[in-house]
């Protein structure tokens, strides 16, 4: 994309699967069963994640997680003329637990490091070269997004607060940058608080809070303060009260002026704020999105430079850019127009530093030193080696009729391995992969864990249902209060669109997921016999007990979703997959975290239960030790293994490599 951005639907004719050079062909196989040099171990083999970007005194740093070292997160830092260099030792795991989805877990300045560890919450100050040492006691409190207040020497954090029996508490406080303190609580009342943002003087702050049932991207308050003498807040406003518009990521500039993302016109989009006045700061294209859900804490999404210009990024459907936009002349360019989803980025007084996750190879942290000419320079990967690009699929974005006249979106993989080819006139197995969430979105993304599926003959069609994000506010809410019905349709007509177009064997469709997307392979599985198998990753199997034991965060969330319990009883009984036991006739694979706070354990032990009394092929691979996803190289490797030998096993496919047997239980001989 470059100032146009590329249409989401691409027509149907050129989404074809990929057939090899008949000249270099060896073989020709079933789909399902291609020979592939992609094992799981290779997929972790080397891997890392990159995230939370900052900038001091000529370094860049970021968070780095490593699923080799049991998912630690450590943390990273460089500047030009030298290498990568670790700073954090291990055992020491910047990962923050607020919300339980976390979010941003450290900050720096002047050569000095405040994060959260993992293992008790606590916050550490860590001059470079030292100790860390604790600033918060070792109570059932977290801390997350923390921001530094300067001139009063002190952080402005969201707290946590679980020593209540009742319900965790969040508020914004204040915790000094050098001693002990469980935080001085500047803001309350409100069922969530967002990151603050302090004006570049330290004389104001900005924040957003929300209240039960809703989430960041439902009804969101936007507030900003003065500080006194005493560093509390005053002069508290509210700029938008009760206006149920999504509000997020205030931020200010140098002159002082108040800045935030709202989806008050559909998409979420920039606005200068001054009282209950919110103008529109800079000009994006149709049909685009500035902004995300707020799963994890701290993100920003923008930033107002001092010549006035604004990094920001910018979604379309699947695809997620970087753009230098301009409000006076309303020119924009792209900065990264590889990308297809960012990580992060910041902006220093020379350099832009970004972490984006191309299509065509793996997710790097990039240093941009020239926007106008694009001068780009690789810092960081997350994985050393990447792929020859004859395995990686030419995806296509594509949308397809539902019920109801509505539309849906996806992402289609066609298999690609180019030393092999499939009989003529046969179509690839299908599997239909159903993001979490539900309220996010999956992106054409470099996956090798994908390419695993493609590389063995597999199609893979990535649905961003209805409720996914990406494609304005009014798509996004066409879920509430249908949850389990039209996420199922859309993956459902997806799957059946794509046999039709001869992209897709329609006896051999696979529906898999995690979290949210468990959920709706459950729902799926248990209201059609559309699908063949399906592989739920830590999946919700009975809603109304959901309901009363999750996590905070989320604990409202089903009132949006299905209606408020137990007014509506009712529906969360009747979108229970745990209650369709009669619809269940195709083989499923369990997958699940012990140490999940999010989805119990139980969720999936009952249907696994429920499932083998009846008879149904099933097997249910427990995880100790992984929460909800999961982090662990050996973890991941066994899951994607015991997959891939489940579908083998129940659908007849050829299996041309030695996998670990797994127990399938009612399977048939």
């Amino acid at each position: 994309m470059r100032y146009l951005l590329i249409p989401l639907v691409v027509l149907i004719t050129a989404c074809q699967p990929q057939t090899p050079d008949t000249k270099t062909m060896t073989k020709t196989i079933e789909y399902g069963g291609w020979p592939s040099p992609i094992s799981a171990a290779s997929i972790v083999e080397g891997s890392r994640g990159l995230s939370t970007l900052t900038y001091d005194n000529g370094y860049v740093y970021w968070v780095e997680s490593r699923p080799e070292e049991q998912g630690r997160n450590t943390i990273m830092r460089w500047k030009e003329g030298s290498k990568a260099e670790e700073v954090l030792a291990a055992p020491w795991n910047a990962r923050t637990r607020v919300h339980e989805y976390g979010g941003r877990s450290m900050l720096v300045h002047n050569d000095v490091i405040w994060f959260t560890n993992f293992k008790d919450q606590r916050l550490y100050r860590m001059p470079i070269g030292e100790e860390p040492k604790a600033i918060t006691p070792d109570d059932k409190i977290r801390f997350g997004a923390c921001e530094l207040d300067v001139p009063r020497d002190r952080l402005i954090c969201i707290r946590e607060d679980h020593r209540a029996l009742k319900e965790p508490k969040n508020t914004l406080v204040s915790v000094p940058a050098n001693s002990m303190s469980e935080g001085e609580v500047l803001f309350e009342g409100s069922s969530f608080v967002s990151a603050a943002g302090l004006s570049p003087d330290g004389k104001s702050v900005a924040f957003v809070s929300w209240n039960h049932p809703n989430m960041p991207w439902d009804n969101t308050t936007l507030w900003s303060a003065n500080f006194d003498a005493d560093g509390k807040l005053s002069q508290l406003t509210e700029h938008n009260p009760n206006t149920q518009e999504s509000v997020m990521d205030p931020q200010w500039d140098a002159q002082g002026n108040l800045y935030a993302i709202s989806d008050r016109n559909n998409w979420w989009s920039l606005y200068q704020v001054s009282g209950s006045d919110f103008t529109l700061a800079v000009t994006q294209p149709d049909n685009t999105e500035l902004g995300g859900p707020e799963w994890s804490v701290g993100k920003h999404y923008y930033h107002v430079r001092d010549d006035g210009s604004i990094i920001a990024e910018i979604t379309q459907g699947a695809v997620s850019q970087l753009y230098l936009l301009n409000p006076t002349s309303k020119k924009m360019q792209s900065i990264t127009p590889d990308s297809a989803s960012l990580g992060g980025f910041v902006d220093s007084d020379n350099d832009l530093f970004i972490i984006q996750d191309p299509k065509t190879r793996p997710a790097e942290l990039v240093a941009v030193t020239d926007i106008a000419n694009r001068k780009i320079s690789v810092l960081r990967k997350t994985k050393d080696k990447s792929l020859d690009p004859s395995w990686i699929p030419a995806t296509r974005e594509v949308s397809f009729p539902v019920n109801d006249n509505a539309t849906a979106y996806g992402t289609y993989f066609p298999p690609t391995n180019p030393d092999v080819a499939a009989p003529k006139n046969s179509a690839p197995p299908l599997i239909v992969m159903i993001h979490g969430g539900p309220t996010g979105n999956s992106s054409p993304t470099y996956s090798v864990s994908k390419y695993y599926w493609t590389s063995r003959g597999f199609a893979i069609l990535d649905v961003n249902y209805r409720g996914s994000t990406g494609y304005g506010r009014e798509y996004r809410k066409a879920l509430y209060g249908e949850w389990g019905i039209a996420d199922v349709q859309d993956a459902i007509a997806g799957a059946k669109w794509l046999g039709e177009q001869h992209l897709a064997d329609p006896d051999k469709l696979i529906i898999r997921g995690g979290s949210a997307g468990g959920y709706t392979t459950l729902a799926a599985l248990a209201t059609s016999d559309v699908f063949k198998a399906g592989a739920s990753y830590y999946g919700i199997s009975d809603i109304e007990a959901l309901a009363g034991d999750t996590h905070k965060f989320e604990s409202r969330y089903l009132d949006q979703l299905i209606g408020p319990y137990p007014e509506r009883k009712d529906l969360y009984i009747d979108r229970s997959p745990i209650h369709h036991l009669d619809g269940f006739n195709a083989p499923l694979l369990l997958l699940q975290g012990l140490d999940d706070k999010v989805v119990p354990p139980n969720q999936s032990q009952m249907i696994f239960d429920a499932l083998k009394a009846k008879g149904i092929p099933t097997a249910y691979i427990p995880f100790e030790g992984e929460g909800h996803g999961f982090r662990k190289s050996e973890n991941i490797i066994t899951a994607l293994n015991a997959e891939l030998y489940f579908y083998s096993q129940v659908l007849g496919l050829p299996l041309t490599e030695d996998l670990p047997a797994i127990d399938i239980v009612g399977k048939k001989q």
